[in-house]
């Protein structure tokens, strides 16, 4: 079983320290289906089943809390067989301030501090995910993921080094205080791009840092244009196989467009 507990916060121009949770006399509903989802406030809560086919296991989600612009949940998982690939994405989306050009985003400020244990063999990642279109509401161009945590997983990749690893397409980027690792590839349908810890086994347990200075590395680097579309912010664990894990998670992100506006 693997069990996940997040806190999301968004603010209206500052993030300071660790966001306060204080929960609610609010019962939110326990979401189990492939494409449940649930909502609070500014925030939707996804189930995200989406690789579960031919898996044992199974997988509920819930809302456990919401403070002013704090949410947290917490998830149950126990996977394995299927396909081998990644099972489900349980995450917290937050749709404020989403739709702005690149160009157009100041900054995007996020906090993420998580902690957990763990019994048995584990392959999954802890990971902000990231979707950018052409258009408000056209098809996903690219995906941004970076990763805080992977164990034994791996990155979309399009070069392997001759042991089979990925490959990355650029090394020892500093960006929000950390050393990343870039890979590059494609999952079929966008383009993914995936920054993940320069240093082989390190997790990210306090994450604290502008996330649009990634965008800008793109944009400057990778071909990104800044006229392309934040269409999507998630945050959440991304799990293949999992035997038991308890993890502990608070989350802040804010999302702040140039100009000091928010409309």
């Amino acid at each position: 079983m693997l069990f996940s507990l997040a806190t999301l916060f968004l603010a209206p121009f500052l993030v300071s320290g660790t966001p306060v949770l204080e929960e609610r006399a609010t019962t939110y509903p326990l979401i189990c289906g492939q494409w449940d989802t649930t909502t609070a406030g500014n925030y939707e809560l996804f189930a995200d089943l989406w690789g579960s086919s031919g898996a044992t296991g199974g997988q509920c989600s819930q809302i456990t809390a919401l403070s002013g612009n704090s949410i947290a949940w917490k998830t149950n998982w126990t996977w394995s067989g299927g396909s081998g690939g990644v099972k489900s994405f349980s995450n917290i989306q937050q749709n404020l301030n989403i739709g702005k050009q690149l160009k157009s985003i100041q900054s995007i400020q996020a906090f993420w501090k998580w902690s957990q244990s763990s019994t048995g063999t584990i392959v999954a990642d802890i990971a902000f995910d990231l979707f950018t279109a052409n258009s408000v509401g056209g098809a996903n161009v690219n995906e941004i993921m970076i990763w805080l945590a992977n164990y034994n997983a791996g990155p979309i990749s399009s070069q392997y080094n001759s042991n089979g690893t990925p490959k990355p397409v650029a090394s020892n980027i500093t960006l929000a205080g950390n050393v990343w690792n870039l890979y590059s590839g494609s999952n079929g349908a966008n383009n993914v791009f995936s920054f993940l810890p320069a240093k082989t086994g390190q997790t990210i347990t306090t994450f604290s840092g502008d996330i649009n200075t990634f965008f800008q590395y793109l944009i400057a680097h990778e071909g990104v244009s800044n006229t392309q579309y934040l269409v999507t912010a998630q945050a959440g664990t991304e799990p293949t196989s999992v035997s038991t894990i308890s993890s502990h998670q608070s989350l802040a992100v804010l999302i702040r467009p140039r100009r000091g506006r928010l409309s």
